[in-house]
């Protein structure tokens, strides 16, 4: 039997480095030069490029992936470890070559791309020579697939998309666009004629596909498979989302617990107020309680796979988002009105939680899945009384115990006096 809680030497050395160089590097790149980790301006790039070497010196570039595909291969459950310190700064999931949208997409074209689609489009994105977006939800179809209407047409030689997108990340600064169909999922560079970027929202885009047409080879994996692909995708998108939402959680945790020691308020310290006491304590618990979800998810990942670990994957999706909806709440009121502007991460993280809810499938889709996938492995009680009724319970245990209690009348009268006993308690 293994059960252990501590991580290998070699692998903390990697952590520790992982924590230091977010720190002394990333967060002050983020302060004086936000979202230069995806800037093409040569200066800018010549900031970030040589980071993103360190990055790949330390072996810690793209650690998602396997090691033939250019990764590490140090699967889910190292991956979230390093999560863990990632989602705390906002471009250090870029300067690691983990950040979404392009994670999924990778993972995507791995799994299912030709040689020649993994040439053309994977190493390109694992390098950071392009980026990309999945352009999935459609404005009438919310959270159900079966409802949406964007299909690709065989024509000659080419497919001709038409249909309109909603909520497609960072779909305005793509090179190229990961587009479910009805009957597929197609690979269409943002350029293509027919291919329209509303103006909002100006972060999750709004895209119309009209008569855009792409070369046949642009179909990623079978036709008609948009589903089981959407699927892979989607079960490893959400796992990564709540590895960096710990991370979140565990920021607004800090910023809680050192404003309670230093501020005070009616004659002592914050940290005194027994309210302010319950808000560290439930979100201490409540932040540990996610952590081992995600970890032992991960785990399970590793030694099976995201198929078999679907049903933790989804409770680590709603789960994530309550926690750190919740901990980034109390958070927030502890900073009092300084936590309502943006001059601190709060505001933006509390503002932020209700869209964990809502990306890659909304809450309460996920607690069905779950909901189903737990009774599946339950069966409903025969007659009238479930199992645990302690009438038909005892009658049963009496029989284990019947020759005994004919042969011995005290033991008999003892049990009939504590069955009363315990009826009436």
């Amino acid at each position: 039997m293994a059960w252990d809680f501590s991580t290998e030497p070699e692998f903390q050395e990697k952590l520790d480095w992982v924590e230091k160089f977010c720190k002394e590097e990333v967060e002050p790149l983020d302060l004086v030069f936000p979202g230069a980790v995806r800037s093409r301006h040569p200066k800018i790039k010549a900031i970030v490029d040589p980071m993103k070497q360190q990055v790949k010196d330390q072996g810690m570039w793209a650690l998602f992936l396997d090691e033939e595909l250019g990764g590490p291969g140090y699967g889910q459950l190292k991956l979230a470890l390093v999560n863990e310190i990632l989602g705390r700064y906002g471009s250090a999931p870029a300067i690691f070559g983990t950040a979404a949208p392009d994670t999924g997409n990778m993972e995507l074209l791995a799994a299912y791309g030709t040689e020649e689609q993994k040439e053309r489009w994977l190493f390109p994105l694992l390098r950071q020579e392009i980026f990309s977006a999945y352009s999935m939800t459609e404005p009438h179809g919310g959270s159900d697939p079966n409802l949406f209407k964007t299909v690709a047409v065989r024509d000659g030689e080419e497919w001709v998309i038409n249909g309109e997108k909603w909520f497609t990340s960072a779909g305005r600064a793509a090179d190229i666009l990961f587009v479910m169909c009805t009957n597929g999922i197609f690979i269409v560079p943002r350029e293509t004629p027919g291919v329209e970027i509303m103006p909002y929202p100006s972060t999750h885009n709004h895209i119309r596909y009209t008569d855009v047409r792409v070369p046949l080879d642009h179909l990623l994996g079978p036709e008609d498979g948009a589903k089981v692909l959407a699927q892979r995708r989607l079960g490893g998108g959400r796992i990564h989302h709540a590895m960096r939402t710990i991370a979140q959680c565990k920021r607004a945790f800090d910023m809680m617990c050192e404003r309670a020691l230093s501020r005070e308020s009616h004659g002592k310290v914050i940290a005194e107020h027994q309210m302010v006491q319950e808000a560290i304590a439930d979100s201490y618990a409540e932040i540990n309680m996610l952590r081992l979800l995600v970890l032992w998810t991960a785990w399970t990942i590793d030694n099976t796979s995201t198929q078999e670990a679907r049903t933790q994957i989804a409770a680590c999706k709603y789960t994530c988002a309550k926690v750190l909806r919740d901990v980034s709440f109390r958070a927030l009121h502890i900073y009092g009105s300084l936590g309502m502007t943006n001059l601190t991460p709060l505001h933006a993280m509390y503002s932020g939680a209700p869209t964990m809810g809502i990306a890659d499938g909304v809450d309460e889709v996920h607690k069905v899945t779950v909901a189903r996938n737990v009774l599946k492995g339950y069966r409903p009680h025969e007659g009238l009384w479930p199992t645990e009724y302690y009438p038909a319970k005892r009658e049963q245990a009496r029989k284990k115990y019947a020759e005994l209690l004919t042969s011995e009348p005290d033991l008999a009268a003892y049990a009939e006096a504590a069955e009363r006993h315990a009826m009436r308690a």
